[in-house]
């Protein structure tokens, strides 16, 4: 079915197709709606789901904690300082192995307060343990959530999925809602392999010695060090499940084949714009123009932040002569944060191609399109050493 709906809706229509047991949820902004239509599918009966409302997001997340703990599938989403509030709880639900969805309408961060779109919100949290997916237009919301439980259940570590407030959160796009026998075919019901049962009393995350040690049975447990290894490996190798996971999913649903990075006009690109989020598609028609001035540039747009794809950076811009960096993000004293994992990425590449970062659009700052012509064309054409902010005005 092909509706014209905003991205909150097309969250919600994720989560309700992905049969999720219980919803916990908070309000803000630009995230209320999503939660809103949840509780509308459920209050019609269109969604056989527990949902409840809690008076913070620490709560919210601290019970799709315990409904995971206890075998169901949950859902919580949040925005910006909702998403710190949770601070605590999201490195409980990575380090207790939790296969929990929950959606970060990306928006900045107070103070001061702004309720607007930038991306420092869920990159604040790239080193939480939760893999990090990031969708450009609708369609994408949709099918990454379904796609996410799919991932999160495989590896048993929770998933983000992030999409940008008001720009996809609001807007209204087509898109396609998948028909729920497929989905169903698709993503199997929740089967846990641990899981809180009376019948079967265990602890669950207690106290960790810094060493090995025996269980109950007299086995060899380990001790903190190696659970921290273990989700470390485990999160690299959900690098290979993302991958398997959309190919399954191109393969019902004739949607996605770029899981990682998504290029445009990168075939014989010399310069390569990288961004994360809706603004590589507004990039595309800089890059179109550009292309009718015989500049050879690309735009590609990273679907994934965490675990970081690595190995897809240095094999999608080993050709390249330079990358420009654009983010909606700043590792204060430093430089943007995607610009440096980008770096570190192609550090080693024989013929490394020259790395430019932009800053751009925090707070919700207009981003114009003759400003990115501007500073891909400088780009192109000489070397800047530090980052650079589009947008500033000093």
């Amino acid at each position: 079915m092909h509706v014209i709906e905003s991205g909150n809706v097309a969250a919600a229509n994720g989560v309700k197709l992905a049969r999720a047991h219980v919803v916990a949820a908070y309000p803000i902004t630009p995230q209320t709606p999503l939660t809103e239509k949840l509780s509308e599918f459920v209050d019609a009966g269109e969604m056989d789901a527990e949902y409840i409302p809690v008076e913070s997001e620490h709560s919210a997340l601290s019970v799709c904690i315990a409904a995971s703990s206890a075998g169901s599938r949950p859902f919580t989403a949040t925005s910006a300082n909702g998403l710190l509030y949770m601070s605590e709880q999201l490195h409980w639900a990575a380090g207790a192995r939790l296969p929990i969805v929950m959606c970060v309408v990306n928006r900045g961060i107070g103070a001061p307060w702004t309720v607007w779109n930038d991306q420092q919100d869920a990159f604040s949290q790239r080193d939480a343990g939760w893999v990090q997916l990031f969708a450009c237009d609708h369609q994408q919301i949709i099918d990454t959530v379904i796609q996410a439980y799919a991932i999160a259940e495989t590896v048993s570590i929770p998933v983000m999925v992030c999409y940008d407030g008001y720009i996809l959160s609001h807007t209204y796009m087509p898109f396609e809602i998948p028909d729920s026998d497929t989905v169903d075919g698709f993503l199997p019901a929740f089967s846990p392999e641990y899981a809180l049962n009376p019948a079967k009393p265990c602890n669950l995350n207690t106290v960790t010695l810094p060493d090995i040690r025996p269980d109950v049975r007299g086995d060899t447990a380990p001790g903190y060090m190696e659970i921290r290894h273990n989700l470390h490996t485990d999160m690299r190798e959900a690098l290979n499940v993302i991958k398997t996971v959309d190919e399954k999913f191109y393969s019902i649903f004739g949607r996605g084949g770029h899981c990682f990075i998504e290029p445009y006009n990168c075939e014989d690109a010399e310069y390569i714009a990288v961004c994360i989020g809706s603004l590589s598609y507004q990039l595309r028609d800089v890059v179109d123009a550009l292309r009718q001035d015989r500049i050879k540039i690309g735009v590609c747009g990273l679907r994934v932040y965490r675990p970081f794809p690595d190995e897809a950076i240095r094999e999608t811009f080993k050709s390249a002569k330079g990358i420009i960096v654009l983010e909606k993000a700043l590792s204060y004293g430093y430089e943007g944060a995607l610009y440096a994992d980008i770096k570190a990425a192609l550090y080693d590449c024989d013929n490394r191609p020259f790395i430019h970062n932009y800053i751009l659009g925090l707070g919700g700052r207009e981003i114009k399109t003759q400003q990115l012509l501007d500073a891909l064309r400088q780009s192109c054409t000489i070397d800047i050493p530090v980052p650079q902010w589009i947008g500033l005005k000093m």
